[in-house]
């Protein structure tokens, strides 16, 4: 096996010769031309790309009622083992893979890179061949050979896009020591470091390779979902992105959802919903957790891994293969206002038994096709998983691959701590995992969402024709100098309504699956007009709203000074027990701030409940050392009795720079609910703009900001 030297080495030579050839070529024609470099490196690699079809499962799902229909698309190759980069029986090599690709005119080639060492430790059916202790193996065996392939000139016009290491940096946050679903193997690779070491030589080593795009997985929302999870999980993910040489600057993004089936959208509720007082984080499904689905979740986390110092411009991939939940159990509407959890229940989209189950799971079906740049903050939406490839054997089964029997593939199974001691929702009748199960491909397809033409939702075939009727009441719920929020009642349609696209003018800005939407990135001031039209599975769209035209308020403050304070809403519930937004500090003068002098100040009201407050720093790029938080009442200021002062203790803020975010939480003492809707300082924007409600004060004087 070649060495990590050698193969850096030989990497060196090969682009060192693919740049003599570029310049020999240049010196010839007298230009400076790149044609014979490699292509020029993409912000996102999904966007005006062709990406590869693996022939080897879309045979499989050809051969498969309705399977046809998608036996086409593009899904991830997964590098599952050793031998799997040579080729195993029915399944090309990695090699043969990319030749393929470009015998297709491919221009993107996606790959999962899976086995570490000590490979998933919460998860039998994904156990690998190398032991925990095995990092060489796993670098000179694994890594350095996939290096060598992919850092081949044949394959540099290649945009090649790589998952690293599914499950892995998650199950050391939640699964290694402390929690109801700890496992020893799990605390043993804490203990050891291994994962993080591995994860950051796969990035170190692959990064090296200018047309390879490496993304971290990042679980998904029913795993992370939690600030106790999800702030921790950011930490650990820097970690291992600054282990064993690599940096950020090695990661392109991260991915959400691999290999799992919590929904991309859950279109009949929102987190802020509340029935009976009750808010819908307390119900059962939800089970407090600050997300509903997958689409907020990735952008929420991207937000916050930003902050930890990733590049701004890192994007995020949802693997939708399995997230559709169509077919005749899929809800329109939600539940009956008897209680929040019949509210949910009847609602929710996703209907397995719990969040916490994996395992091929009955009743789900293929989502959304994959597609580049489908909303703010996403890279793509991707098929990772490919359907139809088993999640682990329902029963013990002996194999050469390492992979064990884990009971959440076992449909008898009543579970375990980490999915509340439910049944596991499993189906029977399972292979090992990665091996292809053609029970549930076809409920799959039967249950696709959108639907498949000819997969089971419209038997009888034929052209869905009829387009939706155009959306009624839009009104404006509420704005700020750079957002409007925006609320339409719903549409009907002879199929189904699956989502509605959102106008400013003759530009469309975004889309949602709900009948609300909040534009951002506004100008104070200014006067927008704004239509909304639904669509449906078929393409069908409708005629457009009435016009609806909304001016923004007014923006910037009544001080002078030099800075700015900018704000975004961490909370997506605005009657919980705490308050939660993030702040940062803008320097837009000249000259370097002192910031022992500066104060900032978020106005709010406590309604009733306890009268002193608990505050917490749970992330500052400052360091929450330098923050000093209190909470001073105010008045009887309408919305604004109340509010948080955030003092620094020292430093100063160079001119042009910003303090970076600091995410802050207050509640009270009592930890009884909030009204946040009508605090002053409250916005419901999710990431940050100009807050002309939060006030900065620099010597005791309001220098940014409207006060109460």
């Amino acid at each position: 096996m070649s060495t990590r030297g050698t193969i850096k080495n030989r990497l060196r030579r090969r682009l060192a010769a693919a740049s003599a050839l570029a310049m020999g070529a240049a010196l010839a024609v007298a230009l400076p031309t790149t044609a014979d470099a490699a292509a020029a490196r993409a912000d996102n690699p999904y966007v005006g790309a062709k990406a590869y079809v693996n022939p080897d499962w879309s045979a499989l799902a050809a051969a498969e009622p309705g399977g046809a229909a998608i036996a086409n698309t593009p899904a991830f190759v997964w590098m599952d083992r050793i031998a799997a980069i040579e080729g195993t029986e029915g399944k090309r090599s990695l090699r043969d893979h990319l030749d393929t690709a470009l015998s297709q005119g491919a221009n993107l080639f996606q790959v999962v890179i899976y086995d570490l060492p000590g490979r998933d430790c919460a998860a039998l059916a994904s156990h690998g061949e190398l032991g925990p202790t095995e990092l060489d193996r796993y670098k000179s065996e694994y890594i350095d050979p996939i290096s060598e392939i992919l850092a081949d000139p044949a394959y540099a016009d290649l945009r090649i896009v790589t998952i690293i290491e599914p499950d892995s940096l998650p199950n050391i946050v939640t699964n290694a020591g402390g929690t109801a679903g700890s496992t020893e193997d799990c605390a043993t690779m804490k203990a050891n470091g291994n994962y993080e070491k591995g994860v950051g030589y796969a990035l170190h080593t692959l990064g090296a390779i200018p047309n390879v795009y490496n993304y971290i997985d990042a679980a998904h929302h029913g795993w992370l979902g939690w600030d106790s999870n999800m702030a921790p999980a950011g930490l650990e993910f820097k970690k291992a992105a600054t282990s064993e040489g690599a940096t950020v600057n090695d990661v392109s993004g991260f991915i959400v959802n691999t290999a799992n089936y919590s929904a991309l959208k859950e279109p009949n509720f929102k987190i802020t919903d509340s029935v009976n007082g009750t808010t819908v984080r307390q119900s059962k499904w939800i089970d407090w957790n600050y997300y509903t689905d997958e689409l907020t979740f990735a952008q929420a986390l991207r937000t916050q891994l930003v902050g930890q110092g990733f590049n701004s411009n890192i994007g995020m991939l949802i693997d939708t293969a399995r997230n559709g939940w169509g077919g005749a159990d899929r809800p329109t509407s939600a539940g009956p206002l008897t209680s929040v959890d019949a509210y949910v229940e009847g609602g929710r989209v996703d209907r397995r038994i719990h969040a916490g189950n994996w395992c091929n799971q009955s009743g789900a079906g293929i989502g959304e096709r994959p597609t580049a740049a489908p909303e703010a903050g996403i890279d793509a939406y991707v098929w990772a998983k490919p359907p139809g490839e088993s999640d682990g054997n329902s029963e013990p089964e002996d194999n050469d691959e390492g992979k064990g029997f884990d009971r959440m593939c076992d449909p008898t199974y009543t579970g375990n701590g980490r999915n509340g001691n439910s049944m596991s929702g499993a189906l029977p009748n399972a292979p090992v995992a990665g091996h292809w199960f053609s029970a549930q491909f076809q409920e799959l397809v039967r249950n696709a969402y959108p639907p498949i033409d000819g997969g089971g939702e419209n038997p009888g075939g034929g052209t869905d024709t009829q387009a939706p009727t155009a959306p009624t009441g839009l009104t404006s719920t509420a704005k700020t100098s750079s957002s409007v929020s925006l609320s339409w009642s719903a549409s009907s349609d002879n199929k189904a309504v699956t989502g509605y696209d959102v106008y400013r003018g003759s530009a469309k800005v975004g889309s949602t699956t709900t009948t609300s939407y909040t534009d951002t990135g506004l100008s104070a001031s200014t006067a927008y007009s704004y239509t909304v039209k639904a669509k449906d599975a078929a393409g069908n769209v409708s005629a457009a709203s009435s016009a609806l035209s909304v001016t923004t308020s007014a923006g910037g403050g009544t001080g002078t000074g030099s800075l700015k304070v900018q704000y975004k809403n961490n909370d997506s519930s605005a009657t919980d027990n705490q308050i939660r937004f993030g702040l940062q500090l803008v320097n837009t003068g000249s000259t370097a701030v002192d910031l022992s002098t500066v104060k900032l100040r978020y106005w709010f009201t406590p309604e009733s409940g306890s009268s002193t407050f608990g505050t917490s720093c749970d992330y500052a790029v400052l360091g929450c050392g330098k923050l000093s938080l209190a909470v001073k009442t105010n008045g009887s200021a309408a919305g604004a009795s109340h509010y948080l002062e955030v003092s620094f203790g020292s430093g100063s803020l160079a001119a042009g720079a910003s303090t970076g975010e600091m995410q802050l939480r207050l509640n009270k003492s009592d930890w009884s609910n909030f009204n946040e809707a009508d605090d002053y300082s409250h916005g419901t924007g999710t990431s940050f703009a100009d807050a002309s409600k939060v006030g900065v004060y620099t010597a005791g004087a309001l220098s940014w900001g409207t006060a109460p």
